[in-house]
This record gives structure tokens, C-alpha cells and sequence, in this order.
């Protein structure tokens, strides 16, 4: 049973995602808060397996209560707004997804899942295309980029294209104990805290913008 709390100023979006979550038997939606400061008392509580966090809350905003809830959850902000300064606040506070709120009803269960296995979901056209726009030719972390094997490559492109472990899996006919093997090297050669980062520092290296990316 995954378990979720709900952090949204808006009581509609709350009960919203709440009908959504609980009627599928895998998830239960465990509490809710209303601004930052009572979604960090929910989290020490409850410690959910994963918070879907607003961005835009009274007394203490989802971007700073995010590094105080990473610790103990993994995080998806969810938001109204599509601001390339927010995904990036969001990646630096270690959020393992970026999720608009009008996204439906499957891509919230599918994020929530991913995010819940250590998988995050970063294919929403929303997220590529922000970390796209972050590319630049011969970018920060090239290097880094460089250092990676053959294999390590492969593996962080599909990343970055907004593949899931299985998909890795498939494409690259290796199992998911090596796809998770080499996520974990990738993630110490490029110095990224989750998946998502990995993705963000492929972008921001150039090199996904090449003809072979």
C-alpha cells in the first residue's frame, strides 16, 4: 500500500486528488494540510511514502518546506503554474516530480506510483520541455557527461528522455537490477540526488540536443 498525503491550500483540489488516490486499492491518502507548516507536522506523523505538495501556500510555501520533507517522503510538487524558476527551486529542493494540477486522473496515479518505487515520473510533456529549454551546447556538466561509460550513457539519455526503469529495461535488454546499478553510479558521476536530476544535468550538458541524443 503506497501511502500519500495531500498538501494544497484549495479544499477541491484536496478531495480531488483524494476520490482519485483512494479509489485505487494500491493507494491510501493517509492526511492532509493545507500550507507548508502543518504539511511538516503531517509528514513527521504520518510518514507518508509520498507528498504531493502545492507550490503557492500561506504561512510556508511548497519550495520552502520541500527540503524539510524530502527527508522523510518523496515529493511530486504540483502546481498551476508551468515556470522554468519553479521546476528549477523544485529540483534543487530534491523533488522527485514536477506535476500540473489539470494533468488527470491516470497521469496522477501513474505519478504517484513512480514516484513511490524511486521511479520519478518526468515524461509529462510539462517537465521535458523545461528541462529542454535548460539545454545549452557545451553547457555546465559536460564533463561529468563525458565520464560516463558507454552504458552509464544509454541509461541517462532514456533518463532524460523520460523513460521508466522498465522501459530501460526493454529498450536496452538488460534487467532491472542493472538499470538500477547504473542509475546509481550515474547519479554519483553527476553528483544528481534522484532521477530527475539526472535528467536536468543531461539537459544542461548539451548533449541531448545532438544528433544522437
Amino acid at each position: 500500500m503506497i501511502r500519500v498525503a495531500l498538501v494544497d491550500d484549495q479544499d477541491m483540489v484536496r478531495m480531488g486528488f483524494s476520490l482519485i488516490l483512494d479509489a485505487d486499492e494500491s493507494i491510501s491518502v493517509v492526511g492532509q494540510a493545507a500550507d507548508g507548516v502543518d504539511a511538516i507536522e503531517l509528514a513527521k506523523r504520518e510518514q507518508p511514502d509520498v507528498i504531493l505538495l502545492d507550490i503557492r501556500m500561506p504561512k510556508l510555501d511548497g519550495l520552502a518546506a520541500l527540503p524539510r520533507l524530502t527527508p522523510i517522503s518523496k515529493v511530486i510538487m504540483v502546481t498551476t503554474f508551468d515556470d522554468d524558476d519553479y521546476v528549477d527551486a523544485a529540483l534543487a529542493g530534491g523533488a522527485s516530480g514536477f506535476l500540473l494540477k489539470d494533468a488527470g486522473p491516470d497521469l496522477l496515479l501513474a505519478a504517484v506510483r513512480a514516484a513511490a518505487n524511486g521511479d520519478a515520473l518526468i515524461s509529462p510533456s510539462l517537465t521535458l520541455d523545461l528541462l529542454s529549454r535548460r539545454a545549452q551546447a557545451g553547457g555546465a556538466g559536460e564533463d561529468r557527461v563525458a565520464g560516463l561509460s558507454g552504458r552509464e550513457n544509454d541509461v541517462a539519455r532514456l533518463v532524460a528522455r523520460g523513460r521508466t526503469n522498465q522501459e530501460i529495461c526493454a529498450e536496452l535488454f538488460i534487467s532491472l537490477g542493472t538499470v538500477k546499478t547504473h542509475l546509481g553510479n550515474i547519479q554519483t558521476r553527476l553528483g544528481a540526488r534522484n532521477r530527475v536530476e539526472i535528467a536536468a544535468r543531461m539537459w544542461e550538458s548539451g548533449v541531448m540536443n545532438r544528433p544522437n541524443g
